[in-house]
């Protein structure tokens, strides 16, 4: 099969590329910071920020700001009003839209020298597993992502749109017509008539390949099932080999899809973003993504607790240690400079350089003191399901203050796929891996200054409507697994509970 052989022989020749990243990643970086200062300076945000002066990454941290959106956004208006060289040389290619928290929706830029880490880091995730696995399966049949629409807005002269329809537009010829949803079914903006289209389009079609946010795949297999009659997705198509996935921590996910798939199937994490691919799955089996250095972005990182600071500790890729959580920053040939993209990471292994996701600046829980992030959260979620034979569709965690049944605590809502048995052993365990994972929220527990946590049991459908509610259902957008508010909470407890 010619596309076999392709793949196999592009992974060989990728190797040499891979080995690079394995031993030299700390020089790489270096050599796109210097790229970056080069042709930054030359733009008008170079200028205002003095970046030809910059010698090293110890000025170019006293001249650049810490920058999230909102701090952001008037540069980005200054490019919507059709002002050239304000952020990189010339004019963005596309505009990345994507929903934000405080400033409606947020703008990134795409130029024509970072669109190939857009484009070409997918496909090099997809060449380290041929190339770590032999396996090449996932080539013979029909492709499909679930994604948001691919229409962009061309009203003005810079395109607009979801990543994904960027993306699209730039499908090798050579897999359009292997992929799926079509153009038309993609397009369809409601995710309930969307998941509904896509489901009838693909039911007797020959999948190997299905990529998406594990929570919407799971709602799709779900759908699938329904609509056909069988048992398992492996029944449906037995050819499907390669699950790949980004975006949140497949974990709390993985026995409900063994369960739905019914059988082992090799799974490809990655980690993208509007802002940059940063990294992907390069060892099966392995814990952590494999930081992409060379691919026109230079990191900064900084330790989570200490984001907020005034002058927070801004570290290059050479100076992080293993184990601590850092907030990512992005200077990017994009024309990000000193961004926050809001993510947490925490490297697993410095040698080669590999991180996990650990959660969101802004999805924490510390309403006491005891700062939870996601990954406390979700790995206490996985050891609960698996020791209690449970299976969760989705869950969120807050703080609840004002307890009626006593001192305050953390309470959880759980949308189970396969309920508990035993809903009491269910909560003493995910308490206690809390307790075990995160030391602050553990002597608040045993100091008696909150008592255990308060597990609600919610409704199969319950996270949808929430998304729903808010127009997030679906595409690429994910339920926060906690918050420092009761804002979610609150939600249910009115809208579902009572």
């Amino acid at each position: 099969m010619l596309l076999t052989f392709g793949a196999r022989t592009l992974a060989k020749i990728s190797k040499k590329r891979f080995d690079k990243w394995y031993a030299h990643a700390v020089a790489m970086q270096q050599k796109v910071f210097e790229e970056l200062i080069s042709r930054g300076q030359h733009t008008a945000f170079g200028r205002e920020h003095q970046l030809s002066g910059v010698t090293d990454h110890a000025s170019f941290a006293r001249k650049v700001p810490i920058r999230e959106y909102e701090d952001f956004k008037p540069w980005i208006d200054r490019i919507l009003k059709g002002e050239e060289d304000v952020l990189w040389p010339g004019r963005p290619m596309y505009l990345s839209k994507t929903s934000g928290t405080t400033s409606g929706a947020k703008y990134i830029p795409i130029t024509k020298d970072s669109m190939p880490n857009h484009l070409n880091s997918t496909r090099q995730a997809l060449l380290m597993y041929v190339l770590k696995t032999g396996k090449t399966d996932f080539l013979k049949g029909r492709m499909i992502f679930v994604s948001g629409s691919p229409e962009l807005d061309t009203s003005g002269d810079i395109p607009t749109g979801r990543l994904s329809g960027i993306a699209h537009r730039h499908i090798p010829f050579y897999l359009r017509r292997r992929r799926l949803p079509s153009y038309e079914v993609n397009c369809i903006e409601d995710w309930e008539k969307k998941l509904s289209a896509i489901v009838e389009e693909t039911a007797d079609k020959n999948m190997s390949l299905i990529s998406g946010i594990p929570p919407w795949v799971e709602m799709y297999f779900e759908r699938l099932l329904t609509a056909t009659g069988k048992k398992t997705i492996s029944d449906l198509y037995p050819g499907f080999s390669l699950f790949v996935y980004g975006g949140v921590n497949f974990q709390p996910y993985e026995r409900k899809f063994r369960d739905l798939i019914g059988k082992e199937v090799d799974s490809l994490e990655t980690f993208p973003a509007s802002e940059g691919f940063v990294g992907f799955q390069d060892e099966w089996p392995s814990e952590g993504l494999l930081l992409v250095p060379d691919a026109g972005i230079f990191y900064e990182f900084i330790p989570a607790d200490r984001f907020h600071e005034e002058d927070p500790p801004r570290l290059t890729l050479g100076e992080v240690e293993a184990g601590v959580n850092y907030a990512m920053i992005m200077n990017t040939n994009a024309g990000l400079w000193g961004y926050s993209i809001g993510d947490t990471v925490q490297f697993v292994s410095l040698n080669p350089y590999r991180f996990v996701s650990t959660g969101r600046l802004s999805h924490f829980t510390s309403a006491f003191g005891e700062h939870v992030i996601a990954q406390e959260a979700e790995d206490a979620m996985t050891e609960a399901t698996t020791k209690s034979g449970a299976m969760v569709r989705e869950f969120t965690l807050a703080p609840l203050v004002d307890n009626p049944g006593g001192k305050p605590c953390h309470q959880w809502f759980v949308e189970f796929s396969k309920k508990p048995e035993d809903m009491g052993y269910f909560s003493k365990v995910l308490d206690e891996t809390l307790q075990e994972k995160n030391p602050y929220y553990k002597d608040l527990v045993s100091g008696g200054i909150l008592q255990p946590a308060k597990v609600e049991m919610v409704p199969s459908g319950t996270f949808n409507k929430y998304m729903k509610s808010i127009g997030k259902l679906g595409g690429q957008n994910k339920v926060p697994h906690l918050a420092n508010d009761r804002r979610i909470a609150d939600w249910i407890s009115e809208n579902v509970l009572s």
